[in-house]
């Protein structure tokens, strides 16, 4: 992998990196309107945290706004490059990470192909890590509350990760393989 920050995303799908399409290439069906798709993924993540910051609460003898809670939210924001950078080590050529902070985009294309199985573990990698692994560490231990609250907000911050997982699953026969150009994604035997 060969990881570039490539600075701020300014909204331009013309300055991501793009690869030729080969002629039995079928893109994902996806939104075309990227502002309100980004609309609707907020709001699929504000029920996510809703959700597991409920499941915490009901689940922990402690009140999960404590110091411990609160230092698991602020966690949850520094791992939000980590979180790329999970995403990058799944690419073995280069891989490129926008940001747009403004607008509360930080992401990474690679162009190359994968197999149906690599992009789904690429895609879920770092909510796996910084998201389920520390809510169950919670389940298990309820008086952790760092790690229920450091979870919730990970697991919650996934949800494109999921929306591509979804398209994945429902769209990609096996066999196929599957790639990043610009801000969609495609598929190809």
């Amino acid at each position: 992998m060969k990881f570039h920050y490539a600075g701020k995303y300014n909204g331009d799908e013309n300055s991501l990196p793009q690869r030729e399409h080969t002629e039995n290439s079928v893109k994902f069906r996806e939104p075309e309107n990227m502002k309100k798709f980004a609309i609707v993924m907020n709001i699929l993540a504000g029920i996510i945290i809703i959700l597991f910051l409920f499941i915490a609460s009901v689940v922990s003898e402690k009140e999960i706004f404590s110091l411990a809670g609160e230092c698991g939210m602020i966690c949850f924001f520094i791992t939000l490059v980590p979180h790329e950078l999970l995403h990058a080590i799944c690419f073995k050529s280069d891989v490129l990470m926008y940001q747009n902070l403004k607008q509360g985009m930080l992401f990474v294309v690679g162009t190359e192909d994968m197999s149906k199985a690599q992009f789904i573990f690429m895609c879920l990698l770092p909510n796996i890590v910084f998201g389920f692994i520390p809510f169950i560490i919670f389940l298990i231990f309820p008086d952790m509350i760092f790690f229920g609250t450091l979870g919730a907000m990970a697991i919650s911050g996934g949800a494109g990760d999921y929306f591509n997982v979804f398209n994945c699953l429902t769209q990609v026969p096996n066999g196929a393989k599957v790639y990043m150009s610009g801000m969609h994604t495609y598929w190809h035997k």
